[in-house]
């Protein structure tokens, strides 16, 4: 399954026209069926939201404002980490929010975000049923109806109660009404081959990013300033007037497996041999990451990935065990680094690595300063728009 993942996956990021010299006969032979199989799932994509603009599908408004954050593709684009920033930000304004998560692969992004947020005004809520999971929250913390004026003005005495949701991984969860809509693209491969799954890796079709009130570009840093042009035109063209910001992932700090709470410097890694093992949407990222935003010169990069949300069994750790002794052999000692999402999902079976050593790469999301669009900004423009939608 593992394998099949991987050649699909080439398949939905070749452009046409590189098919034939970048796919092997077997990946050839499957676009036939993968694009049968598309040509039902965007029926069925069409079928869904007609039933939902046509009322027959009803969608449910929880009494407090609600923020989706979303992608049009498959993994890697940043959601989590827009959640949690998001969440600090209502946090720190004084609004409790109830980040709304579907808890998939055992639910190791409402980990993070558990560890990540600890001591603040932030709950969690996992479920399949995002309105009923709001509906369990709302009733045992209570919660705060705003209108214009009135939401960011916080009450001290009722900071316990929700005032907001937070919808995780919301685009295409049509059944719960949201007040603002921020779509995370993914800065190093936007849209793939352009074609719905399972033939491409869009969940619906690019006309779907006017729904948007904001974009965000991830990875910007390690996009090329042409790939973004590229990006920033094809957004607009779809929605003139859009917003769009741009974020990265910053690299902070290090911990032991089994130790979060032991903190090491980035220069931890200097002059090691390192292996980048992970199972998120995006490896790339995480390996350049260590590669270039790090700066601090490790003497060796290697990388082995799994499909995101992978859950590490006894062979995969033997096989990142044999990794890591053919590095030993031919650089000298190694150490393995992975991501805190991989080290949530499954903390316990990663200490079956030693005596290697296993660091978890701690990063937070930024926002990068681009024609004008700071940190400062986008906080502004989502405090007018949530402001205009409680008028």
């Amino acid at each position: 399954m593992e394998i099949l993942r991987r050649l699909v996956n080439q398949i939905a990021y070749t452009p046409p026209f590189k098919r034939l010299s970048n796919l092997s006969t077997l990946q050839l032979s499957f676009i036939p069926v993968l694009s049968f199989a598309s040509s039902f799932y965007r029926l069925a994509v069409f079928l869904r939201h007609s039933l939902y603009h046509l009322a027959l599908l009803r969608r449910r408004r929880l009494p407090v404002p609600v923020i989706s954050v979303g992608n049009l593709t498959w993994g890697g684009n940043g959601k989590t980490p827009m959640v949690e920033f998001l969440a600090r930000w209502l946090a720190d304004s004084g609004i409790s929010p109830l980040i709304l998560s579907r808890g998939y692969a055992g639910g190791d992004e409402a980990k993070m975000l558990q560890r990540h947020l600890f001591g603040t005004t932030a709950k969690i809520g996992v479920g399949a049923n995002r309105a009923a999971t709001a509906a369990s929250f709302l009733e045992r913390h209570g919660y705060i109806v705003s209108h214009c004026g009135s939401f960011f003005n916080s009450n001290h005495s009722e900071l316990d109660k929700i005032g907001a949701a937070i919808l995780d991984d919301g685009m295409q969860h049509l059944s719960l009404w949201r007040d603002l809509e921020i779509i995370m693209v993914n800065g190093m491969m936007p849209w793939g081959n352009q074609k719905l799954l399972p033939l491409g890796p869009l969940r619906e079709p690019l006309t779907a990013l006017r729904r948007a009130d904001v974009v965000v570009v991830h990875h910007a840093d390690l996009a090329s300033d042409h790939d973004i042009n590229v990006i920033e035109s094809t957004l607009q063209k779809l929605k003139e007037t859009l917003p769009i910001f741009f974020t990265r992932m910053a690299p902070s700090y290090f911990f032991k497996v089994g130790n979060t709470s032991c903190k090491l410097p980035l220069r931890t890694v200097h002059n090691m041999v390192v292996l980048c093992v992970s199972a998120i949407g995006f490896a790339d990222a995480f390996v350049q990451g260590v590669e270039r935003s790090l700066q601090i010169g490790p003497l060796y990069v290697d990388r082995l990935d799994f499909s995101d949300h992978h859950l590490f069994e006894a062979k995969d750790v033997e096989m990142i065990r044999a990794r890591l002794q053919k590095l030993q052999a031919e650089f000298g000692w190694p150490i393995a680094v992975i991501t805190e999402k991989d080290y949530d999902r499954e903390p316990e079976i990663l200490k079956l690595l030693d005596p290697f050593e296993v660091l978890v790469l701690c990063s937070e999301l930024q926002i990068i300063p681009r024609k004008g669009c700071t940190e400062d900004s986008y906080k502004m423009l989502l405090r007018q728009l949530l402001q205009a939608k409680l008028s």
